[in-house]
């Protein structure tokens, strides 16, 4: 893989805490604003500029996008925002509860996109595609890093042990409690080199943020008539991070009925379909297993997949979903049908009871997909099912900046 120290943009150590937010694509525009109330430096202002606007603008008017330029460019004037004096990568480490993982921040190659040596595992929504690509060409910056993960490479893990037990660049708890701690490298050159004999890294999260900077760097290209293949929009902004020290959590499952069925009746499709036991534990603990809620009652499911089938095919939800949800709930589009919800598995199977106390219907608590059966789809050339993986914690925005 190729990697590229920048000469970007960091908040000084007093300002990173405020500036730092969550990824744009979490959090609604009401939300959005209530995080950034009070925090005028918060990167927010600039990636969901729409905050700053009259109640209901559109957020994909051209308003939008000059505000966040305005915003991005005030930061900058204030000295929230400062130039590197030199290219630098950077160590990034999150720790939640007992869970750290740590991270490189780097350039990566728009062409290493483009060849799939940048493996996805997603589709893109246009709507969401072109929105990004506005924002990143008006910015002239990559203001939210893309998700990267890679299997474990021993000379890579040395360089950052070493690094960690240096004095960080930043250091603080967020609201929520994940601690982001940065460590800057000048220049880099080893870590280049490390990087060298990593032969694919597959996206994690951030399909939308990658497809948009790939777009970019082509816009870029037609309007520069002496492009040369060095320019900075060749690069966009990612974090490196080592599969085994990620943390995938599930993407939990609630349909609101039982598709005209009495609660006996399901039960009885369903141990049909799956061996189903009683008194289950709410959160299942292997592949292959489902705890579904219903009526107060957990329920343990197993559904072994088919070993012959495809890695898609052979995913819990995928199986859940051919064999349970379409055929006995009738839910064949999870992504049109206003039936089925999903739960990011932050929250845990006590918000799948609460809300099937309070509404009625079903839901399914999965088991987490594995890196290695994400990286089986990606090296397949397959796109996971919607709602599969919820990794957790979140990249922080704003900790470092990279423009071009």
């Amino acid at each position: 893989m190729r990697i590229h120290p920048f000469q970007g943009l960091v908040p000084p150590p007093a300002h990173a805490p405020t500036v730092a937010c969550v990824p744009y694509d979490v959090v609604n525009a009401a939300e959005a604003a209530a995080l950034a109330a009070g925090k005028p430096d918060s990167l927010l202002h600039v990636d969901r500029a729409e905050i700053d606007l009259p109640p209901g603008t559109n957020p994909y008017a051209d308003s939008v996008y000059a505000k966040a330029r305005e915003n991005f460019l005030a930061l900058q004037q204030r000295g929230v925002l400062v130039r590197e004096t030199e290219p630098c990568l950077y160590v990034y480490q999150q720790q939640m509860g007992d869970h750290v993982q740590r991270g490189l921040i780097a350039g990566c190659h728009v062409e290493d996109y483009d060849r799939e040596l940048i493996k996805k595992h997603e589709k893109t929504r246009k709507d969401k595609e072109d929105d990004r690509t506005k924002l990143i060409d008006t910015l002239g910056a990559d203001t939210g890093p893309v998700f990267l993960t890679y299997r474990d490479n021993s000379a890579v893990t040395a360089l950052v042990n070493a690094k960690t037990q240096e004095k960080p660049l930043h250091d603080f708890t967020a609201p929520d409690g994940i601690r982001h701690t940065v460590w800057r490298i000048p220049g880099g050159a080893e870590w280049v080199q490390a990087f060298a004999a990593v032969p694919v890294t597959y996206i994690a999260d951030g399909h939308h943020r990658a497809a948009s900077a790939a777009r970019v760097a082509r816009l870029r290209r037609e309007r520069n008539p002496a492009h040369t293949g060095h320019e900075d929009y060749n690069w966009f902004l990612c974090v490196l991070f080592p599969a085994s020290e990620l943390k995938i959590l599930p993407y939990n499952r609630i349909v609101v009925d039982l598709h005209g069925l009495a609660p006996a009746d399901f039960l009885a499709k369903v141990k049909a379909l799956f061996g189903l036991t009683e008194n289950a534990v709410p959160a299942p603990t292997a592949v292959g297993q489902v705890s579904m809620y219903l009526g107060g009652k957990w329920y343990g499911l197993t559904m072994p997949a088919d070993p012959q089938a495809d890695p898609v095919s052979r995913l819990d939800v995928s199986v859940l979903q051919d064999r349970l949800l379409a055929p006995v709930l009738g839910i064949h589009d999870v992504r049109t049908d206003k039936r089925i919800d999903f739960v990011g598995g932050i929250r845990g199977p006590g918000e799948l009871v609460k809300r099937i106390d309070a509404d009625g219907g079903v839901a399914f608590s999965m088991y987490p997909v594995t890196l290695a059966q994400l990286m089986d789809i990606a090296d397949a050339g397959q796109i996971m099912p919607p709602k599969s993986t919820w990794f957790e914690p979140k990249l922080r925005s704003g900790l470092v900046v990279h423009t071009f």
